[in-house]
């Protein structure tokens, strides 16, 4: 199975993004104005002494995996964790977080529970929920979806953007927990198609299937800020949506080699047998095992590698372009 085949085609929607992206052209000409860096994983508004961040992004359709087991109190973190990640990514630090809350009927018991995880990935990111909505929409949506946007600070000189990412860097891959919080999609269509159940343990993982799915997404938020504060990190990757081809987001000119991949959580392992998934089609989709991502130069990658429980060197940048990862023949040439 593909993505495309569950319903979700990237190259579909990439074409559909730069057709909205293509008409937003108005840009503040006095004050704070915003910085024109393409690719990065959130925008960057320029205050005069400092940088502020800003993005957004949602849980997706882990959230009917919650709505099966009734299960909510987790994810509040991937709501949260999916935009603090995207914000260290320049170097910034999360300070403030909104969230949104579409719902068909408002169910204090269910807001409740996805409270309890807001509350506690924002306790992780180090970063204050300042307020939300809860937009009540009975012919509109048939579910509850839940997104936010965070509020990040970085002074001027300390700006990661990607500009010093060079040949010879190496690429430090960070453990995830799991799917995080993409392809879902893909996961779900893959178990309905085989009538699986949420409760049903499969050979290979320590607890129902349905538990590993709703594993919250990895909060790098203070482990990565320790790292950026000690070493010379010249680049950051979220591997959230796209997989691996997150990588061409990083800088043009250059060639991301995964050399020596993590290995993939046992989750992505169960999903691609039972779907018979292509490794080709599987880390454009997962992250399949590495969550994040740190480009540093070779002198420091060995001790960086260090301040983060099983994180190790994957790879190295190369003169050319694209991403590959020679062991598996993969190649991505497109975001």
């Amino acid at each position: 199975m593909t993505y495309a085949d569950a319903g979700v085609d990237i190259d579909e929607k990439s074409k559909a993004i730069g057709a909205l992206v293509s008409k937003l052209k108005f840009r503040r000409t006095e004050g704070a104005r915003s910085l024109d860096l393409p690719g990065q994983f959130t925008g960057i508004i320029d205050i005069g002494s400092s940088l502020l961040t800003l993005c957004t992004d949602g849980v997706g359709t882990k959230l009917l995996i919650a709505k099966q087991l009734e299960k909510w109190d987790t994810i509040g973190i991937d709501c949260v964790s999916m935009n603090t990640n995207d914000t260290i990514c320049v170097g910034a630090e999360p300070i403030a977080f909104v969230d949104y809350m579409a719902v068909d009927v408002p169910d204090p018991e269910t807001l409740s529970q996805i409270a309890i995880g807001l509350n506690k990935g924002c306790e992780l990111s180090n970063c204050d929920l300042i307020g939300g909505e809860v937009a009540v929409l009975p012919e509109l949506v048939r579910e509850v979806d839940v997104s936010g946007s965070c509020l990040g600070m970085v002074e001027k000189d300390k700006l990661i953007d990607g500009s010093k990412v060079a040949p010879g860097d190496l690429i430090i891959g960070l453990p995830s927990t799991g799917l995080h919080s993409n392809g879902y999609t893909l996961a779900r269509k893959i178990l309905e198609k085989l009538e699986i159940s949420l409760d049903e343990k499969i050979a290979g993982l320590n607890e129902p299937i349905g538990n590993v799915l709703l594993t919250p997404t990895e909060v790098y938020v203070r482990d990565v800020l320790k790292i950026v504060r000690k070493y010379d990190v010249h680049g950051m990757v979220n591997i959230t949506g796209g997989g691996l081809r997150n990588f061409l987001r990083l800088k043009k000119g250059i060639s991301t080699v995964i050399t020596d991949p993590l290995p993939p959580n046992a989750i992505f392992n169960v999903l691609n047998k039972l779907g018979n998934v292509e490794p080709l089609e599987a880390y454009q989709t997962f992250n399949m095992g590495m969550g994040f991502s740190i480009i540093v130069p070779e002198n420091c990658a060995a001790e960086v590698v260090k301040e983060f429980p099983g994180a190790k060197i994957v790879g190295e940048i190369r003169d050319g372009f694209g991403v590959s990862v020679p062991s598996l023949d993969l190649k991505y040439e497109k975001y």
